[in-house]
């Protein structure tokens, strides 16, 4: 008789988590109910699993609201009648309009109206719901004479008192409004709770009439749902056969193409995974894989296969992956196997500059009707939980601060404090907005609206109303069409190279760079800045430490950086291993027979997957929990924790030590959420050696391309320090050079106007189109008649020196400007049709040092360009020794004068400690270790120059210096000012990168317990 059920989907409404509806109304005996989110179906499909586990009819539906004014109450009969209501809910979405006030002609939708918005005439299909509390109105006889068509109308929002609160709260939150502002109307009745069922019959006894209406309508909804079949297209041309047909052709036409005519080994392994896709009828997946990739090819992008996709020799043939499977005996099986009861998913990336256009791509050709983007729910975070629940309790901004930056322990005692925290902690979890998931896109087979309503965001692609779990739990499974800025460094690396060298790089063509022998030596002595994936300090002491030089390292390497790996100890193990093959026994055979590419550590997904069935004895079945609890794709916690006492149950059976069992699975635990699959890392791997390669070969151009495309890891400064190590001469923005990104022309690097701080983006990129049409500016007085520009904007380009080409200095410049701009009139400046000479002014010569313009560039760029950050030191003392000497200091103290480039916060047990990467001032980098007992006599100070004492580790080929001592240097007085409080501002200025890692400390090594010699089971 429950009608009207809200979950805590009907976002800041409802209070009640979805897994803890139906268990509410089977303790109230309650024999059916209506799922109706407002304005959503996000819930229903949990929602129908868990009512036939109770026992209880599940009828779907949607409440309709419109600016928080309830419209109707929509209840599927069937699946055509929850098409209905999503077409129609679809259309208001995508034109943004209000809904109406009545429903339209449904044909397979009961409707429900409040009685506060019920029509005079209503259709067969609609009725009248009636409160509880209202039904002393049917005294009335406008009321009474409608009895027949009326059904009971219990809304349920929540469960307790203090639920209610709750509601009250998100009610404030959805309006904005401080609590004692809601309106009586703002909130649901004090009544809208679920009550035993028979409490809710006996307000309707007298009414029996009402009863049988709202029986009948739960038993006209008869809504099923096959969740088994596959929702995605299910051909790509119109028949099963047609598709295999073409796959198998393409297929080999690929094998040809990547293994040559006679490759049995590649043929037979081909064929093999061909029969696979074929019974499972996922050739269409594959092919409509294929099409977006020809498309994308067909435009000249440059693309990334990656995933577990890459496991697959007929997506290597196809072109849709570049790694090779049967070099890194890589198993299709973890792709796809006759067990798998899901499609597979790719995951391609692209250009963050071309993805747009891929997707468009998808959407004509696949058309909007059924493609849609995964929707996601937006939840909670402890941030916005102090910010939005302390708004509405009438906090000022400094409080909401404070609650959101700080944990709770830190927080103010008072009574409205722990009111936020109280209600804040409720919220933890709970949805709080729909948003557009990252990257997944749904292709359907029937018409996506079929299955939810779509929402039209500003992108302009239509999202569903579901999140990848419910997509796959109800047979959809996910293109990932995903961008990155590493792909944007390559792309555009290529065509700076084309276009400055005259040089084509067939980049696509991984034999050039994968394991090519200058790329090797700069990867084993980690000179990768600016190379995707590898560039961050700790992978590059990771490659320094491992002495990485070969493709098959690279791949281990891009694996055990993860968090997964470094937690459970197995990264420092792997790089002793790596480093002593002489040094270490296979604790159990299983390991040397699965594990001995990786000296018997768990690396990859696939390597706990092995371990689990070949040591524990596990079923095939319960390794796929294994890994898909390993990255994140599992959501049964308790199907985990049935595994795992299946686990030690089968090592028992076995005969294994017990000590050993556990040690196994705790390894195995460490990795959920983190680790890679080993063709995940292969894929990375790749992508890393062409960057590398473009690096190693053509420095300044890939330098640009970084630049332009975002950077990576680090900030601008360092990626120009790169590019002037590699020779480059870097100048500043120039409005007759530069453009809005920053432009090479043969050795000399021009810095866009993007990256002046204040200068507006519109006009930086008008300076440029003004130019492209005009030609070229002859003067501060051309450019100013041409540029609609105010005073400050050229004042910044005065300052940054962009019209040096004049030969006035910067001073001389100023004057200028501001007797043509200080009393300027916009309407004045117009196309001269005869250009009037340049006035000449009499100009006084301001002698002006270079350090003036080095403090200028900080303020305008953040960092020198004039000059290094050295040269602008009090001090000329440039330390004892340089990044050079280190190798040979090992266990000694030594003295160096260095730039702090970032700093990285971990925990330990000890308290937080921090590394440091620096470089000397001949421009080499090196790294230091800051433990907590030194951080509180010496901490870091902010970006700059530091003078550092410490002592010289050697770790497995990296030196690293543990810091004792160290202290920020000052700067010359910045000369542009007078008065002393304003000498030293600039400085501050000079940043460094700061990143901080939320994880439980590392383990020691002597907590690993990681056995180095063999154990008899």
């Amino acid at each position: 008789m429950y009608l009207n059920c809200h979950s805590y989907h009907s976002l800041r409404y409802g209070t009640i988590p979805l897994d803890e509806l139906v268990p509410q109304a089977l303790a109230c005996g309650v024999k059916a109910m209506a799922l109706t989110d407002i304005n959503t179906v996000t819930g229903i499909y949990d929602f129908i699993k868990q009512c036939h586990q109770a026992g209880i009819k599940p009828i779907v539906g949607m409440e309709f609201r419109c600016e928080f004014q309830l419209r109707f109450i929509g209840l599927a009969k069937n699946a055509t009648g929850l098409s209905q209501m999503n077409r129609f809910l679809t259309g208001y979405n995508f034109e943004k309009k209000p809904l109406p006030e009545h429903a339209p002609s449904f044909t397979d939708v009961f409707v429900i109206y409040p009685l506060a918005n019920a029509p005079e005439k209503l259709l067969p299909n609609e009725f009248i719901g009636i409160r509880p509390d209202q039904l002393q109105k049917l005294v009335l006889s406008e009321w009474r004479k409608r009895i027949a068509e009326m059904v009971i109308l219990q809304p349920v929002t929540f469960r307790t008192k203090k639920e209610f609160n709750l509601h009250r709260i998100l009610s404030a939150i959805d309006r904005n409004v401080i609590l004692s502002r809601l309106e009586p109307g703002d909130t649901c009745s004090t009544s809208d709770k679920m009550m035993p069922l028979g409490e809710l019959l006996e307000f309707y006894k007298e009414y029996p009439q009402i009863i049988e209406n709202t029986q009948k309508i739960i038993e006209g909804c008869n809504f099923t749902y096959d969740f088994q079949t596959p929702k995605n297209k299910k051909y790509y041309t119109n028949s099963k056969k047609s598709d295999i047909d073409l796959l198998t052709s393409l297929a080999k036409q690929g094998l040809v193409w990547r293994y040559g005519a006679k490759n049995i080994k590649a043929r037979e392994r081909m064929e093999k995974e061909l029969k696979v896709i074929s019974q499972l009828e996922f050739s269409g997946y594959f092919l409509i894989t294929w099409d977006i990739i020809r498309f994308s090819n067909s435009q000249g992008f440059l693309h990334i296969g990656r995933g577990s996709g890459a496991n697959s020799i007929v997506a290597y043939c196809l072109g849709i992956t570049d790694i090779c499977p049967l070099e890194l005996d890589l198993y299709f099986e973890r792709f796809l196997n006759e067990n798998r009861k899901s499609p597979p998913d790719f995951d391609i990336d692209w250009s963050w500059k071309e993805r747009d256009v891929i997707l468009e791509y998808i959407f004509n050709r696949y058309t909007y009707e059924h493609v849609a983007f995964c929707g996601t729910n937006v939840e909670f975070k402890y941030r916005s939980i102090f910010r939005e629940v302390g708004k509405v309790f009438g906090l000022p901004k400094e409080e909401l601060d404070m609650l959101a930056k700080n944990p709770m322990k830190f927080h103010e005692s008072n009574s409205i404090v722990k009111f936020v925290q109280e209600y804040g902690m409720m919220l933890e979890k709970y949805p709080n907005q729909r948003s557009m998931h990252s990257c997944g896109i749904l292709i359907s087979e029937e018409p996506i609206t079929n299955y939810t309503p779509l929402e039209m965001p500003p992108k302009g692609f239509p999202i569903a109303l579901f999140d990848m779990h419910v997509a796959e739990d109800i047979g959809f499974e996910k293109f990932d069409i995903l961008s990155q800025r590493g792909i944007g460094h390559i792309d555009e690396s290529v065509k700076l190279i084309e276009k400055n060298r005259g040089i084509r790089i067939n980049i696509r063509d991984t034999s050039i760079s994968k394991n090519e022998s200058s790329a090797n030596k700069f990867l084993s002595e980690g000179k990768t800045i600016g190379c995707f994936y590898i560039e961050s300090p700790a992978m590059r002491g990771l490659l320094r430490r491992l002495k990485c030089d070969n493709y098959k390292t690279l791949v281990a390497a891009s694996s055990i950086i993860r968090p997964g790996v470094a937690q459970s100890g197995m990264m420092k193990e792997y790089i002793f291993r790596h480093n002593h093959p002489s040094k270490f026994e296979y604790f159990h055979p299983v390991f040397q027979q699965q594990l001995g590419e990786t000296y018997g550590i768990m690396v990859y997904q696939e390597d706990v997957i092995k371990i689990a069935l070949h040591y524990g004895g596990l079923p095939a079945a319960d390794g796929d929990i294994l890994r898909r609890a390993m990255s994140g794709k599992g959501r049964s916690k308790s199907a985990l924790q049935k595994v795992k006492d299946n686990f030690f149950a089968c090592c028992a059976q076995k005969g294994h030590p017990k000590q050993l069992s556990e040690e196994i699975y705790r390894q195995i635990e460490s990795f959920a959420g983190y680790s890679f699959c080993k063709a995940h890392s292969a894929s990375y791997a790749v992508e890393s050696y062409q960057s590398l390669y473009l690096k190693v070969h053509y420095p300044i151009e890939f330098m640009v391309a970084v630049i332009n495309n975002g950077g990576g890891f680090y900030r601008l400064e360092i990626y120009i320090h790169e590019a002037r190590m590699a020779g480059a001469v870097i100048h500043n923005p120039c409005v007759n050079k530069s453009t809005f990104e920053t432009t090479l022309y043969g050795d000399d690097i021009y810095l866009g106007f993007m990256h002046l701080m204040n200068l507006d983006s519109k006009m930086a990129q008008f300076i440029e189109s003004e130019r492209e049409r005009n030609g070229l500016y002859q003067s501060l007085e051309d450019f100013i008649n041409r540029v609609p520009m105010g005073i400050e904007s050229v004042k910044i380009l005065i300052f940054i020196g962009a019209f040096r080409f004049t030969s006035k200095t910067k001073n001389q410049l100023l004057v200028i400007a501001s007797l043509l701009l200080n009393n300027f009139k916009p309407e004045n400046r117009a196309p001269m049709l005869l250009q009037e000479p340049v006035k000449e002014y009499n100009l006084p010569t301001i002698e002006r040092s270079i350090f003036e313009d080095a403090f200028d560039e900080i303020e305008l760029l953040s960092f020198p360009v004039s000059c290094t950050v050295f040269d602008l030191l009090q001090t000329k003392h440039r330390g004892d020794i340089k990044v050079r000497d280190l190798p040979s200091c090992h266990k000694r103290q030594v003295r160096m004068l260095a730039y702090l480039i970032s700093t990285k916060q971990v925990p330990t047990k000890k308290g937080n400690m921090y590394f440091g990467t620096w470089i000397d001032n001949e421009g080499a980098y090196f790294d230091t270790a800051h433990f907590p007992d030194s951080l509180v006599e010496y901490p870091f100070k902010g970006g700059g120059c530091y003078l550092l004492l410490g002592t010289v580790e050697i770790d497995y080929h990296f030196p690293t210096i543990t810091i004792h001592k160290m202290a920020k240097m000052p700067f010359i007085p910045d000369p542009r000012y007078m008065d002393a409080k304003d000498q030293y501002r600039t400085q501050e200025l000079i940043r460094e990168d700061v990143s901080t890692t939320e994880r439980l400390p590392y383990p020691q090594e002597h907590e690993i317990n990681l056995p180095r010699h063999k154990m008899n089971s």
